[in-house]
């Protein structure tokens, strides 16, 4: 799908711009063939829009742009620059619908899904792929995790890439032959406008609660942020978790049709659930029919993942079998109640759960599976919401023990952070604090009796740990391994008999 060039007028007419030309003279009117928000990756026939940004401003590196060949800079102020200007209100208004006109909007060639809210989304895009795979369609997936077109990976540096790397994504997929997309869609994604210029088929909502107050200013925001997806011409339906009230509420201001989704109720719900360890049994009930599923995934709450999943799929005119298919062979998903296995007659489970309500989720949820101590190792992430800090250790207070660690610090005193966490423990259950996560994990392992559940949270699928600006290595469910065996329990490599996708 090879991009057609477009004049400077055109872009500028589609998003009520104005060309400043040049005063010397020159072509006021370039072909544009790119378009960039990074200086770094203009290049001849560029047209680089000019961002300002939390730590640095767009028009602060329009030169580096342009002595790399970029034709033209899209600005919200004039700059002393030799190219043409195309004078915009909002750069990051005007990048998504431009740049995807440039594609050749190519989310209209294929079928978007778009989920957002504040936990689930992850799970929702992979279950979402699992289904497809099983209906015999061709499936990409964008989100917290990276990119992956047809299993191919693409590193992305945040959820929701920014709009021209979300369109040329986008290309990449059609060239591929994807027919759906599956998108986790941040709340900061559409505060910045990352999904201007994209058509959805089904835009999705999973649950909302605290989280990037820091960012969004309160929760009123934060929802008015999640419910942009749901307006008006951005997609033909919606899909809405209504367990949530949240939930219900979008559902009710939003015009586009809404197919609701709950446990027990709705268009779309489940009967007769049976959770363990190996995963949830349950019947998924449906306007089209009910049939038997078996999840592999554990956690209550990943039965509302998997029943949103099916919601969007059905939309997608995916059959009833093919759902229960995909949803039965849907892969161990990286950091999400993921088991740690290596023979140990107690459950370790590693969970991205970094919020107040997902940590309630996955305690209560390991409560559900055994009649031993609950364990939560944790810690909160530096220069983020701090809120949610004593939220956090409120809502770990509901296992037996929890040993209070470090997280990604960043800029910030570990020490700090753990004091702020720990005014929300109380002293109705055991705690011990220790800053050294490899310890921590190290700690609850050591002192787990047979029977018991150790949840390891907040990092999931990550790889590193940030401290004072410097990434490390740092694996939850790697260095859980390692603790194990240096007890004496063998790698999961090591076992006879341990089914695929069990754990890593």
């Amino acid at each position: 799908m090879a991009a057609e060039a477009m004049r400077l007028s055109e872009l500028a007419a589609m998003v009520g711009g104005t060309v400043v030309p040049l005063s010397g003279g020159g072509d006021d009117d370039p072909a544009v063939s790119s378009i960039v928000h990074d200086s770094r990756s203009a290049n001849g026939g560029s047209l680089f829009v000019a961002i300002p940004g939390f730590s640095s401003d767009g028009h602060d590196h329009a030169d580096t742009a342009v002595r790399s060949g970029a034709v033209a800079v899209a600005v919200e102020r004039l700059l002393p620059v030799p190219v043409p200007q195309l004078l915009v209100t909002s750069g990051r208004a005007a990048l998504g619908p431009m740049a995807a006109a440039l594609a050749g909007n190519p989310s209209q060639r294929l079928r978007v899904v778009g989920i957002t809210g504040t936990n689930g989304k992850t799970t929702v895009t992979y279950l979402l792929e699992s289904i497809a795979t099983a209906a015999g369609r061709r499936c990409g997936i964008i989100g917290t995790t990276g990119a992956w077109i047809m299993g191919r990976p693409v590193k992305l540096e945040r959820t929701t890439p920014e709009a021209d790397d979300l369109q040329r994504l986008f290309v990449e997929m059609v060239d591929a032959d994807v027919e759906i997309a599956a998108l986790e869609v941040s709340s900061h994604a559409l505060s910045l406008g990352r999904v201007e210029g994209t058509r959805f088929e089904v835009v999705a909502f999973t649950n909302l609660s605290q989280d990037h107050l820091d960012f969004h200013g309160d929760m009123d925001s934060y929802f008015e942020a999640k419910s942009r997806l749901f307006e008006p011409g951005r997609a033909r339906c919606a899909v809405i978790w209504m367990d949530d009230p949240a939930g219900a509420k979008l559902a009710a201001s939003t015009t586009l049709p809404v197919v609701e989704v709950g446990a027990t109720t709705g268009q779309v719900h489940a009967d007769r659930v049976a959770c363990s360890w190996e995963g949830i049994d349950f019947t998924l009930v449906t306007p089209t029919g009910t049939t038997r599923v078996a999840l592999s995934l554990r956690g209550r709450f990943n039965l509302a993942n998997a029943l949103v999943a099916a919601a969007i799929a059905l939309q997608l005119d995916i059959g009833l079998d093919a759902v229960a298919a995909g949803l039965e062979a849907a892969p161990v998903i990286p950091g999400r109640f993921e088991r740690v296995l290596s023979g140990q007659p107690f459950e370790v489970v590693v969970d991205y759960a970094h919020t107040p309500a997902s940590i309630e989720e996955a305690v209560s949820a390991a409560r559900r599976l055994t009649d031993r101590a609950v364990v939560v190792v944790f810690g909160a992430g530096g220069d983020r919401d701090r809120a949610k800090r004593p939220l956090m250790g409120k809502a770990a207070s509901a296992a037996d023990r929890v040993v209070v660690t470090s997280d990604n610090p960043r800029s910030e005193d570990p020490g700090v952070i753990i004091a702020e966490v720990l005014a929300g423990v109380g002293t109705r259950v055991g705690w011990a604090v220790e800053p050294d996560r490899r310890l921590a994990i190290r700690h609850a392992i050591a002192t787990a009796a047979p029977g018991d559940a150790i949840l390891i949270l907040g990092k999931g699928h990550e790889q590193g740990q940030e401290l004072a600006g410097v990434i490390h290595p740092f694996d939850d469910l790697q260095v859980a391994a390692e603790e194990l065996a240096s007890l004496g329990y063998p790698r999961r490599e090591d076992l006879p008999g341990i089914p695929a996708g069990a754990g890593r």
